[in-house]
């Protein structure tokens, strides 16, 4: 087999999975824009236990059945717009499914779909230039 026509099946398809990916990330913003329920959530300090090394926030807000709910953005809070402790925040979440909230920033929730663009472009673009 050819190894040009071969390296371009693998960037193509690494392309096609990352643009499949972000068009997932996209499909679940809009069932959050449109089924999801907005409530604010207050940012906490992330209790100190020995071993963890995350030094990001915790959000916690309340659901529509009055259950406090403890959210970690993970590395997504920092980065892209969480306030500082003490602060509020827009916070997004199925209504089945209050553990799956999401922070209703824009660069948090178009982040990883981005990334996913990026990421499809890239390889596309490494596919055609090795194609030549």
């Amino acid at each position: 087999m050819d190894v040009k026509l071969l390296l371009l099946t693998l960037c193509t398809g690494l392309g096609l999975g990352f643009l499949a990916l972000a068009v997932r990330q996209l499909a679940a913003v809009a069932r959050l824009w449109v089924r999801g329920l907005l409530v604010t959530g207050v940012v906490t300090p992330r209790p100190l236990v020995k071993g963890d090394r995350r030094r990001t926030a915790l959000v916690v807000f309340t659901d529509h059945l009055g259950r406090t709910i403890v959210f970690d953005p993970r590395a997504y809070g920092p980065l892209f717009g969480m306030p500082p402790t003490g602060g509020t925040v827009p916070v997004v979440y199925p209504r089945r499914r209050p553990t799956a909230a999401r922070l209703w920033i824009p660069r948090h929730l178009l982040a990883p779909a981005f990334g996913g663009f990026l990421s499809s472009a890239v390889a596309f673009v490494a596919g055609n230039m090795l194609a030549r």
